[in-house]
């Protein structure tokens, strides 16, 4: 009769949850809700309806563990009884390997039920076929099988941890308390049991099929050159920038007597870049082209900001030069000393094959075709040397603050006489889009962190390599915490998926914000990223005044991570060229070589080989304000 009056029950909750409608919630609340009713719908299984659960979670906001002990507490005898040590009602049901499990470990489950957490004890059998119990504390069935179980978030996956009594001899667990925290931990370190694989690159067809490719632009050179009027002016005419806001724009830099800012004043945005009229931090925004959608980074310029220019040019995957055309400042940022060398050795080294050299205020000549085909002859030569094809740059003449040539074909006659070239709309929109490794494992670098609207906290950077969804679990590295996902937002629009090359704002939860850092890696749960406190790495030095020797402290940029370490071998010096080995353990390495380095940091970062991830096996060399090198991750010795 027990049993009838339970099937009942369970028929009852189940037609109950059938036509239930769940509240309306935005995405991200909705999402919550949907991940702890999945957590608690394991544990209690089909004995609760949606009804129950939905009711039981908003109450407690959102808090699993709390929901649950509710839940618990309405469908059990009151906690007082269970405590007393009252004995259950005998049912007439033959009693399995789990249900003896559960009466001779009785003093252990009192013990903690006394501080009123539910707390799930898993045990595993090797046997295949599933031991089916009635549990003390929930009404549900509970299925005790050889495979991993998900309890309130972690994923417990070893059947070896706590033996079955076939296999060890014993039908308790553990007694030793030590002995049993430590059998737990090492259980949350093992990778989880991987689940089937998604196929990505049907869902990058199916959500991203009919959209525009998308590229990531660094704009880069010496500081003043005139980068932020230029990208300024194109967006606003490109209908990117309203003209409210360039008039409020034109009537505030007159007032400060910088009127020629107006334009500049549309990517720089704080105060203090106002004021000073420089660039110091990345700006980022985003405007189209016939054929691209294009993520615009205003890098700065000035020498004091390298640093903020090598984090922007590590999520770009095209570049643009801008040069100033006027005598002598070209010189001057060309020359030893100047930002427009290292800044294109720079993002050359971090892997952007593709630029387009703007000769920027050519109008201050006289769009002089001699001192255009001057600044092109020198920067040939150099770009050349510095690993870029012929066939990848082109050469734009422009006026970033007239527009000539930006967005429309040109209309001065002294322009028009010599120069039949592309707008340098056009040449973006020529750009080649590169290859993402989207059917790799994932892996995305935290360019920032700050707080969500909800709860949480969001984290920004560019996924490098493989995709992730709403409530996928991922492993921040190298603190080794696991995470969920519980929003994906890209630019400032909510998304289910986001593929590598994009630019995203993940909301994490169930991870403390302290154990995230900017120049973390989030990885894939099941395929970590590597941790390494020593690599080799095969290095270009640049224009140095004091060789590398063994023992030299550097500052190592990987990605957005700024890390203090020494160079502790030098292995050999190569061919710049084929790569041979020329001198096995060099003594020192001086301007312009190439060799094999080790390189050893003060604590574990997250870094992978060049030939794994190429984004993630890029590093430079920094040194008192200096590049002094720039490298590929070769190998992970430690």
């Amino acid at each position: 009769a027990a049993d009838k009056a339970r099937e009942g029950t369970a028929h009852k909750e189940r037609r109950d949850s059938e036509c239930y409608q769940l509240p309306e919630l935005n995405d991200e609340d909705r999402a919550r809700l949907l991940s702890c009713m999945d957590e608690i719908r394991d544990i209690v299984g089909e004995t609760v309806s949606d009804r129950q659960m939905v009711e039981a979670i908003m109450k407690h906001e959102y808090d699993c563990t709390k929901a649950l002990d509710e839940i618990l507490n309405s469908n059990k005898t009151p906690p007082s009884a269970a405590r007393s040590g009252s004995k259950l009602t005998s049912e007439p049901v033959e009693k399995g390997i789990g249900e003896l499990l559960l009466e001779r470990s009785e003093k252990k489950l009192q013990a903690t039920a006394s501080q009123n957490v539910v707390v799930p004890v898993i045990f595993a059998t090797p046997s295949v076929e599933p031991t089916v119990v009635r549990s003390r504390d929930a009404p549900s069935t509970v299925i005790i099988t050889p495979i991993a179980k998900k309890t309130l978030g972690f994923e417990i996956n070893s059947p070896q941890q706590i033996q079955s009594p076939n296999a060890s001899g014993r039908n308790t667990p553990e007694p030793d308390e030590a002995r049993g925290h430590q059998s737990f931990n090492q259980s949350l370190n093992r990778t989880p049991k991987e689940p089937p694989a998604r196929n990505v690159k049907d869902l990058f067809a199916k959500e991203r099929g009919e959209r525009k490719d998308h590229i990531h632009m660094v704009v880069i050179g010496h500081v003043d050159a005139g980068k932020s009027t230029l990208m300024g002016h194109l967006l606003y005419d490109t209908g990117n920038v309203p003209q409210r806001v360039m008039h409020k724009h034109e009537q505030e830099s007159k007032k400060l007597g910088k009127q020629s800012f107006m334009y500049a004043w549309v990517l720089d945005e704080t105060g203090e870049e106002r004021e000073r009229g420089i660039t110091m931090d990345v700006g980022c925004t985003r405007f189209d082209t016939t054929t691209k959608e294009v993520t615009l980074l205003d890098a700065p310029g000035h020498k004091d900001f390298i640093p903020n220019m090598i984090s922007g040019a590590n999520q770009a995957d095209v570049a643009l030069l801008v040069v100033d055309a006027t005598r002598g400042e070209f010189e001057t940022g060309f020359e030893q000393g100047g930002q427009t060398r290292e800044h294109a050795l720079l993002v050359r080294s971090l892997g952007v094959a593709q630029l387009a050299v703007v000769v920027n205020k050519l109008d201050t000549v006289g769009w002089s075709k001699e001192r255009f085909d001057e600044i092109v002859a020198k920067l040939k030569v150099f770009l050349k040397q510095a690993g870029f094809r012929d066939s990848d740059v082109t050469y734009v003449p422009c006026s970033g603050l007239t527009g000539e040539n930006l967005v429309k074909d040109p209309t001065d006659l002294a322009l028009i006489q010599w120069y039949n070239g592309p707008t340098l709309l056009k040449v973006i929109d020529s750009f080649k889009t590169p290859e993402r490794a989207i059917d790799k494992p994932f892996r995305m670098s935290v360019a920032d962190i700050f707080k969500g609207t909800g709860s949480g906290f969001c984290i920004c950077g560019r996924i490098e390599a493989g995709a992730v969804c709403t409530n996928d679990k991922v492993l921040v590295c190298p603190s080794k915490e696991q995470a969920v996902v519980k929003g994906i937002t890209i630019d400032e629009l909510p998304q289910p998926t986001a593929f590598a090359g994009d630019q995203v704002s993940l909301t994490l939860a169930n991870v403390d914000v302290s154990n995230i850092a900017v120049g973390y890696i989030l990885s894939d749960l099941y395929h970590p990223v590597p941790l390494a406190t020593r690599i080799v790495a095969r290095i270009v030095v640049f224009n140095i005044k004091v060789p590398i020797t063994m023992g030299y402290p550097v500052l190592v940029h990987h990605q957005s991570l700024i890390e203090p370490a020494t160079v502790r071998k030098l292995k050999a010096q190569l061919h710049k060229g084929t790569g041979e080995v020329i001198k096995k353990n060099p003594r020192c390495l001086g301007n312009n070589s190439c060799a094999l380095v080790e390189i050893e940091f003060q604590r574990p970062i997250a870094i992978e080989r060049y030939a794994d991830c190429k984004d993630l096996g890029r590093i430079m060399l920094r040194v008192g304000g200096v590049t002094i090198a720039a490298g590929l991750v070769t190998d992970i010795v430690k």
